[in-house]
């Protein structure tokens, strides 16, 4: 498994100020995709139990109000093991603190990984280019959502957040 970059101080992908990681590789290619350097599955650089650890001293400052986990696609079948590896250690010494990930897959794709277990919101669905709209909070195009996971789970149905 590989990465592409991690922000330090991102406020752009979930609310606060955040640490980012952006996972290697995606099989979606979605038209007009905004990060399409994540793709190549061989780029980037090796994901590795020292990335994690940097990720969480990252995430040990106050002002830090989560982790973002995003791509490529952190939830694809060469990333996912790591992307769960990374989200429970994150929760395990954060409890407090939230975690946002970004993926073409569905929730209900999604709904018996181990990951969502860890995760706070999901913002799901393939990116739709004939859908975008820049007014729209945390998501590019209307057909995704940002879904309440922890919520969701509870309920075993959908809970729409913001």
């Amino acid at each position: 498994m590989r990465y592409n970059l991690i922000r330090k101080m991102d406020i752009a992908n979930g609310p606060g100020i955040r640490v980012s990681i952006f996972m290697q590789g995606c099989a979606f290619h979605c038209k007009n995709c905004f990060n399409s350097e994540t793709w190549d599955f061989n780029g980037g650089k090796e994901f590795t139990d020292e990335t994690i650890e940097k990720v969480i001293n990252l995430c040990k400052e106050d002002h830090v109000k989560g982790l973002s986990i995003l791509g490529g696609e952190p939830m694809h079948p060469k990333n996912i093991e790591g992307t769960t590896k990374l989200a429970k250690t994150f929760k395990e010494i954060y409890p407090k603190k939230n975690i946002w990930v970004w993926s073409g897959f569905t929730f209900e794709e999604l709904k018996d990984k181990e990951v969502l277990k860890y995760i706070d919101v999901l913002v799901d669905g393939q990116y739709k280019d004939e859908l975008h709209s820049p007014i729209l909070k945390w998501k590019g195009s209307s057909n995704q959502r940002v879904i309440d996971v922890q919520k969701s789970l509870k309920q075993n149905k959908i809970v729409i957040t913001e």
